[in-house]
């Protein structure tokens, strides 16, 4: 008998072989383009300075023929050298400066005069410079840093008093003896720190320079009442906005606070220092005639 021949079966033809070159062909293409992207990118800013050192270089001849100095290059000269600041000049700048502390503080009592009644604000300072002492009830919650309505509008009047003027201002934070520990406010340090800040981020958004402010924390350690009643606590719970007649008195009050702080020889020594001329400020005679801060 003859054996019968099985046929295989024909395999069925694929159609779309290609798409595996292609994809292939994509894949290699994009990846060319990467590396070619990668070789040709360059730092723009490496190359700019690069580009004009070279210029620099080649092309300004005194840059190329000027020799290198050693040690240090002064001038010549017979004439001796003469002070910045003659005794006129530094008597008529603490005049000017006075007079600029006077107008403030009577600008502030003008304007805040239902709180000055009320006892939330004070205004109180001599001629080297001014504190505006404000509750911190006003401005702020309890234990806590963020302003309220009022602070914003209060705030701003005082940010507009002390635009037309260049005095330094640093704003001091204090706090009563009750523990805080939260999260965000560890200690007393921190929470009025925090809120001596919120003061000057809140005048340098209505327009003071902030180089003219700074923010200080006491925390608890300066009262200026008892901490066993709970008037004497809401007294040392305060902010205070320090106008100073110069940067020198400033740092002398940071460094010590206000709270006892007197225009000792030191201090008035450190008034007589020039500072940078204001722009404009409107001119009054006179001295603040409010007393020093009790200690």
């Amino acid at each position: 008998m003859s054996r019968r021949r099985h046929r295989q079966p024909e395999e069925h033809e694929n159609h779309e072989r290609w798409l595996v070159s292609y994809a292939d062909f994509i894949t290699l293409l994009f990846a060319f383009f990467v590396v070619m992207y990668s070789i040709s990118s360059i730092n723009e800013g490496k190359y700019k300075v690069l580009s004009e050192t070279l210029v620099g270089v080649f092309n300004d001849q005194a840059k190329t023929t000027k020799p290198i100095p050693i040690g240090d290059d002064r001038p010549q000269t017979v004439t001796p050298a003469q002070p910045l600041v003659q005794d006129a000049d530094q008597t008529e700048a603490a005049m000017g400066k006075s007079d600029a502390l006077q107008t403030i503080a009577d600008d502030v009592r003008n304007a805040f005069g239902d709180l000055i009644s009320s006892n939330q604000l004070t205004v109180r300072g001599n001629e080297l410079w001014i504190e505006i002492e404000l509750k911190s009830g006003l401005l702020f919650g309890s234990g806590d840093a963020i302003p309220s309505d009022l602070a914003f509008t209060i705030v701003d009047k005082v940010a507009g008093i002390l635009k037309p003027f260049d005095n330094p201002v640093h704003v001091e934070g204090f706090t009563d003896d009750q523990p805080i520990r939260t999260a965000q406010y560890p200690t007393n340090w921190e929470l009025s720190s925090a809120r001596a800040a919120s003061i000057v981020r809140m005048l340098a958004i209505d327009g003071i320079a902030p180089q003219r402010m700074a923010a200080v924390g006491y925390g608890e350690f300066q009262p200026v009442d008892t901490n066993t009643t709970a008037d004497g606590r809401g007294h040392n719970r305060r902010v205070v906005l320090v106008i100073s007649r110069n940067l020198e008195v400033r740092r002398s009050l940071t460094g010590s606070g206000t709270s006892g702080a007197t225009p000792d020889a030191a201090l008035r020594r450190a008034g007589t220092q020039s500072a940078t001329a204001t722009t404009n400020p409107p001119a009054k005679s006179g001295a603040v005639k409010s007393p020093s801060p009790k200690p």
